[in-house]
């Protein structure tokens, strides 16, 4: 007798990099999906990162001497094998993060009236659109002047001239006077190792990123950027 075959549709599911993605069922699951997937490539790349600070190396340090010979003083074979991984993880994570950023989109997607079956759910989406509205009414109040190649604002998408509507739970009004960014700069101080969603308007569009402050980077900060206060 033989064993019915179940249909594919049952097993819907996405693996990529050894990672296995339940089906979509929402925006917001999606996004948490992968912002896990996220945390997990920056972890392995952390590890990898280690061995090039064990052997006193980064990404570009030459492992050759000056007469050209493999230097005795480092793991010629633990390096190279690292660079490379790291290499490919990075590229890894950029892909994540854009889709991470396309499932914020839709996380944060207009509602719409016509989705409403019942009084309850008319006034919980007339609420909806009137925070959408405000939303829409978001002023830049910074601008990304610099972006350091390999940094948390690098990996999160981030790019030279991106204008900032909303920075986490932090808009234009949040900043007294707008020339300080004080608040911006305490935000991030208190959210190592966290997620932030900031929303940026790049040449004419919007977009949602995610930011993760931390330390180690290899560079300056926890950042990576210059963010300057804009005005219109």
């Amino acid at each position: 007798m033989s064993t019915p075959s179940h249909s594919t549709k049952d097993q819907d599911q996405s693996t990529t990099m050894g990672f296995t993605l339940p089906s979509p069922t929402s925006p917001s699951q999606i996004a948490q999906t992968l912002i896990q997937k996220k945390e997990t490539i920056e972890s392995e790349i952390a590890t990898h990162i280690s061995i090039l600070r064990t052997n006193n190396i980064d990404m570009t340090t030459p492992l050759v001497d000056s007469e050209g010979f493999p230097r005795s003083d480092v793991d010629i074979w633990a390096v190279r094998k690292a660079r490379v991984r790291i290499i490919e993880l990075r590229n890894d994570l950029k892909d994540v993060m854009d889709e991470t950023g396309k499932a914020l989109e839709g996380v944060y997607a207009k509602p719409t009236v016509a989705s409403s079956t019942n009084t309850g759910s008319s006034n919980q989406a007339s609420t909806e659109q009137q925070m959408d509205v405000q939303e829409e009414g978001l002023s830049p109040f910074a601008r990304v002047n610099s972006v350091a190649p390999g940094s948390p604002a690098a990996e999160a998408g981030m790019q030279k001239e991106d204008l900032i509507l909303k920075f986490g739970n932090l808009v234009r009004s949040s900043f007294n006077p707008p020339s300080s960014l004080t608040p911006l700069a305490g935000l991030v101080s208190e959210s190592e190792n966290k997620h932030i969603i900031i929303r940026v308007r790049r040449a004419g569009d919007q977009k949602y990123l995610t930011l993760t402050p931390r330390q180690g980077w290899g560079g300056r900060g926890m950042l990576g950027c210059h963010i300057v206060p804009y005005s219109e």
